[in-house]
């Protein structure tokens, strides 16, 4: 049954950690590599505010694993949802009918799957070996900071 257990581990995660189950892995010189994005595509369908600032946001922080070809799809349908989420969100604040409060939040389960999918979840991150989040000390806030204030 899916959905149980512990998610497969990503190929690229089993190389880094030497493939502890030994199971044989794909061959590297048969993996088809998806080009990444160089710069943010337009959607190819129209967004609201909500969406597009989504659209901005994940081009500016995924593009170094979000594939402009096969990801592109998903990424329109979840900036979608954020459209659709913010209007039903502003009858749900105005009209408080308990029905439309169960589709907002079926579309917000619908919205954390689709962001996880994309790899928008801290554990999604670390699947992907693409980030961590660090801690910024104390010294690095600072230079943040006197930087921020030189570049305004």
């Amino acid at each position: 049954m899916s959905g149980r257990g512990r998610p497969p581990k990503p190929i690229e995660i089993k190389r880094l950690t030497g493939n502890p189950g030994k199971r044989p892995l794909p061959d590297g010189n048969t993996l088809v590599l998806l080009p990444s994005a160089y710069e943010m595509p337009e959607p190819a369908r129209p967004l609201l505010n909500p969406g597009r600032e989504l659209w901005e946001r994940i081009w500016d922080m995924g593009t170094s694993w979000i594939s402009p070809q096969s990801d592109v799809e998903l990424l329109l349908m979840t900036c979608e949802l954020v459209d659709e989420r913010w209007n039903l969100r502003i009858k749900v604040m105005k009209d408080n009918r308990p029905e439309e409060r169960r589709g907002l939040r079926e579309l917000d389960k619908q919205l954390v799957h689709n962001l996880s999918l994309l790899g928008f979840s801290p554990t999604d991150r670390s699947r992907l070996g693409v980030a961590e989040v660090k801690r910024q000390s104390k010294l690095e806030e600072l230079k943040a900071r006197v930087q921020n204030k030189t570049q305004d």
